[in-house]
């Protein structure tokens, strides 16, 4: 029988992606591996681990059972997560004509994510972010797991009720459905 996964922890792991690395999901076992490119490089380019410490040896031998196992499936990547238009419904999402305005002129041009980053932090809306971005990662996770076939835990601490528990930051009805 299939171990069931902790959703909070594969949330986790699409958070810490980067655009050098990839994440992991053994269907079996519940593990979750991240792999970065270059060690999935030399994985794939046949290093020979013999001579080397023991640990690398392990190692060596954990990413290829990653990369070669019908067992661990790829976690959606980076560039299948669309942070900048999870940036934008949370810009659409909020009430306040001056801020959603703010943030939707920072997601224009050049440095887009510093830029909206910026004006998160200059509102003091960090949380309400935070708590929609986690939301968001929190949909991504269960439609991926449901797809595969997956069972999960929802932790009870995962997936805040409210994407925007601050009482001063009012959503709109259309975001939120």
């Amino acid at each position: 029988m299939a171990a069931r996964v902790s959703l909070k922890l594969v949330i986790e792991e699409l958070d810490a992606l980067t655009d050098e690395t990839s994440a992991y999901l053994n269907r079996e076992t519940g593990e979750l591996y991240a792999l970065g490119d270059d060690e999935a490089g030399l994985v794939e380019d046949g290093i020979d681990p013999v001579g080397m410490p023991e640990w690398i040896i392990d190692e060596v031998a954990k990413m290829r059972e990653v990369l070669e196992s019908a067992e661990w499936l790829a976690l959606p990547t980076r560039f299948d997560i669309h942070e900048w238009a999870i940036m934008e419904s949370f810009a659409r999402s909020l009430a306040d004509p001056d801020v959603r305005d703010e943030l939707s002129t920072a997601l224009r041009g050049k440095g887009a994510f510093r830029w909206f980053k910026d004006v998160v932090r200059r509102r003091g809306i960090q949380q309400a972010w935070y708590d929609y971005r986690t939301a968001a990662l929190g949909r991504i996770a269960i439609a991926w797991l449901d797809e595969h076939g997956v069972a999960y835990v929802a932790d009870a601490d995962v997936l805040p009720e409210d994407p925007a528990p601050d009482p001063g930051i009012q959503r709109t009805a259309e975001a939120l459905e």
